[in-house]
Protein backbone atom coordinates (compact mmCIF):
# COMPACT_ATOMS: atom_id res chain seq x y z
CA UNK A 1 0.00 0.00 0.00
CA UNK A 2 1.65 3.42 -0.49
CA UNK A 3 0.45 6.07 1.76
CA UNK A 4 1.93 8.94 1.46
CA UNK A 5 1.83 11.88 4.17
CA UNK A 6 0.30 15.00 4.05
CA UNK A 7 2.28 17.81 3.20
CA UNK A 8 2.83 21.04 4.83
CA UNK A 9 2.47 23.47 2.60
CA UNK A 10 -1.00 24.67 0.77
CA UNK A 11 0.63 24.17 -2.45
CA UNK A 12 1.92 20.78 -1.59
CA UNK A 13 -1.47 19.91 -0.40
CA UNK A 14 -2.95 20.61 -3.84
CA UNK A 15 -0.91 18.80 -5.93
CA UNK A 16 -1.30 16.13 -3.85
CA UNK A 17 -4.98 16.31 -3.86
CA UNK A 18 -4.60 16.53 -7.78
CA UNK A 19 -2.76 13.23 -8.06
CA UNK A 20 -4.97 11.50 -6.11
CA UNK A 21 -8.09 12.67 -7.74
CA UNK A 22 -6.61 12.00 -11.04
CA UNK A 23 -6.38 8.20 -10.09
CA UNK A 24 -10.76 8.27 -10.78
CA UNK A 25 -10.83 8.03 -14.62
CA UNK A 26 -13.59 10.45 -15.77
CA UNK A 27 -15.21 11.03 -19.42
CA UNK A 28 -14.77 14.00 -21.21
CA UNK A 29 -17.23 16.61 -21.92
CA UNK A 30 -17.30 20.09 -23.54
CA UNK A 31 -19.87 22.36 -21.74
CA UNK A 32 -21.11 25.03 -23.67
CA UNK A 33 -23.64 28.35 -23.68
CA UNK A 34 -25.07 30.15 -26.59
CA UNK A 35 -26.71 33.12 -26.76
CA UNK A 36 -25.01 36.61 -27.48
CA UNK A 37 -21.82 35.50 -25.60
CA UNK A 38 -21.41 31.73 -26.29
CA UNK A 39 -18.45 29.90 -24.99
CA UNK A 40 -17.29 26.37 -24.43
CA UNK A 41 -14.76 24.71 -21.87
CA UNK A 42 -13.61 21.06 -21.30
CA UNK A 43 -15.13 19.29 -18.38
CA UNK A 44 -14.73 16.20 -16.67
CA UNK A 45 -16.89 17.05 -13.66
CA UNK A 46 -20.10 16.31 -14.71
CA UNK A 47 -22.54 13.23 -13.67
CA UNK A 48 -26.44 12.48 -13.39
CA UNK A 49 -28.01 13.54 -10.45
CA UNK A 50 -31.27 12.72 -10.40
CA UNK A 51 -33.43 10.23 -13.51
CA UNK A 52 -37.23 11.53 -12.19
CA UNK A 53 -36.98 14.84 -12.98
CA UNK A 54 -33.83 14.15 -15.09
CA UNK A 55 -30.75 16.22 -14.01
CA UNK A 56 -27.16 16.67 -14.23
CA UNK A 57 -24.46 18.77 -12.77
CA UNK A 58 -21.35 20.38 -14.21
CA UNK A 59 -18.67 21.97 -11.75
CA UNK A 60 -16.85 25.07 -12.77
CA UNK A 61 -14.29 27.03 -11.15
CA UNK A 62 -15.49 30.52 -10.37
CA UNK A 63 -12.26 31.78 -11.73
CA UNK A 64 -13.18 30.41 -15.33
CA UNK A 65 -14.64 32.67 -18.31
CA UNK A 66 -17.75 29.99 -18.19
CA UNK A 67 -18.69 30.72 -14.50
CA UNK A 68 -20.20 34.09 -14.96
CA UNK A 69 -21.39 33.32 -18.22
CA UNK A 70 -23.17 30.20 -17.53
CA UNK A 71 -24.17 31.61 -14.14
CA UNK A 72 -26.63 34.41 -16.51
CA UNK A 73 -27.42 32.15 -19.35
CA UNK A 74 -29.98 30.03 -17.98
CA UNK A 75 -29.27 26.79 -19.82
CA UNK A 76 -26.05 25.26 -21.04
CA UNK A 77 -25.17 21.86 -23.48
CA UNK A 78 -23.20 19.17 -22.83
CA UNK A 79 -21.52 17.00 -25.14
CA UNK A 80 -19.50 13.99 -24.29
CA UNK A 81 -16.75 13.15 -26.46
CA UNK A 82 -15.74 10.50 -27.93
CA UNK A 83 -12.47 8.80 -28.34
CA UNK A 84 -11.34 10.76 -31.16
CA UNK A 85 -11.86 13.77 -30.28
CA UNK A 86 -8.97 14.83 -28.13
CA UNK A 87 -8.25 17.26 -30.15
CA UNK A 88 -11.42 18.91 -29.16
CA UNK A 89 -10.91 18.59 -25.77
CA UNK A 90 -7.65 20.00 -25.78
CA UNK A 91 -9.06 22.74 -27.96
CA UNK A 92 -11.49 23.92 -25.62
CA UNK A 93 -9.20 23.65 -22.36
CA UNK A 94 -6.41 25.79 -24.08
CA UNK A 95 -6.79 29.32 -22.38
CA UNK A 96 -5.29 30.95 -25.55
CA UNK A 97 -8.08 30.24 -28.50
CA UNK A 98 -10.32 32.61 -29.42
CA UNK A 99 -13.13 34.01 -27.41
CA UNK A 100 -16.77 34.39 -28.16
CA UNK A 101 -18.31 32.57 -31.17
CA UNK A 102 -15.11 32.70 -33.16
CA UNK A 103 -14.00 29.96 -30.55
CA UNK A 104 -16.60 27.85 -32.41
CA UNK A 105 -15.36 27.97 -35.89
CA UNK A 106 -12.78 25.59 -35.44
CA UNK A 107 -14.88 23.07 -34.48
CA UNK A 108 -17.76 20.80 -36.56
CA UNK A 109 -20.67 21.88 -34.02
CA UNK A 110 -24.51 22.78 -34.36
CA UNK A 111 -26.73 25.07 -32.72
CA UNK A 112 -28.99 22.71 -29.64
CA UNK A 113 -32.37 22.78 -31.24
CA UNK A 114 -34.12 23.77 -27.52
CA UNK A 115 -31.18 26.48 -26.17
CA UNK A 116 -29.04 27.61 -28.91
CA UNK A 117 -25.80 26.30 -27.46
CA UNK A 118 -22.90 24.98 -29.59
CA UNK A 119 -23.32 20.92 -29.78
CA UNK A 120 -20.01 19.27 -30.73
CA UNK A 121 -20.53 17.17 -33.80
CA UNK A 122 -19.63 13.52 -33.80
CA UNK A 123 -20.02 13.19 -29.97
CA UNK A 124 -21.17 10.17 -27.99
CA UNK A 125 -23.93 12.09 -26.42
CA UNK A 126 -25.94 15.24 -26.26
CA UNK A 127 -27.46 17.16 -23.53
CA UNK A 128 -29.43 20.56 -23.34
CA UNK A 129 -30.25 21.67 -19.88
CA UNK A 130 -32.41 24.73 -18.39
CA UNK A 131 -29.93 25.61 -15.25
CA UNK A 132 -31.86 24.62 -12.48
CA UNK A 133 -29.52 25.91 -9.39
CA UNK A 134 -26.05 26.84 -8.48
CA UNK A 135 -24.22 25.68 -5.37
CA UNK A 136 -21.43 26.39 -3.60
CA UNK A 137 -18.74 23.91 -4.28
CA UNK A 138 -15.65 25.72 -2.71
CA UNK A 139 -13.56 27.15 -5.55
CA UNK A 140 -16.14 26.05 -7.86
CA UNK A 141 -20.08 26.07 -8.37
CA UNK A 142 -21.76 22.99 -9.27
CA UNK A 143 -24.24 23.79 -11.78
CA UNK A 144 -27.45 21.51 -11.63
CA UNK A 145 -29.02 21.37 -15.22
CA UNK A 146 -32.83 20.07 -15.65
CA UNK A 147 -32.34 18.01 -19.05
CA UNK A 148 -34.91 19.75 -21.47
CA UNK A 149 -33.14 17.40 -24.91
CA UNK A 150 -31.11 14.00 -25.57
CA UNK A 151 -28.94 12.88 -28.38
CA UNK A 152 -27.66 9.58 -27.90
CA UNK A 153 -25.45 7.95 -31.11
CA UNK A 154 -24.34 4.57 -31.23
CA UNK A 155 -20.52 4.72 -31.32
CA UNK A 156 -19.22 3.51 -27.83
CA UNK A 157 -15.55 4.26 -27.72
CA UNK A 158 -15.14 7.50 -25.39
CA UNK A 159 -12.55 9.61 -24.48
CA UNK A 160 -11.40 9.50 -20.58
CA UNK A 161 -9.41 11.23 -18.38
CA UNK A 162 -7.15 9.33 -15.85
CA UNK A 163 -4.02 10.19 -14.31
CA UNK A 164 -3.41 13.19 -15.82
CA UNK A 165 -3.72 11.71 -19.43
CA UNK A 166 -6.42 11.33 -22.12
CA UNK A 167 -7.19 7.30 -23.00
CA UNK A 168 -9.93 5.35 -25.10
CA UNK A 169 -12.43 3.09 -23.63
CA UNK A 170 -13.65 0.87 -26.20
CA UNK A 171 -16.81 -1.09 -24.79
CA UNK A 172 -15.48 -3.85 -26.87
Amino acid sequence: MDVQAKPSSTEADTQLLRRSFSAYATGVTVVTVGGDAPHGMTANSFTTVSLDPPLVLVCVGRQAVMHDLMAGAGSFAISVLAAQQEAVARYFADKRRPLGAEQFEAVDCVPGLVTGAPLIRGALAHFECKLRAGYDGGDHTIFVGELLSLDRHLDDKALLFHMGRFHQFDSE
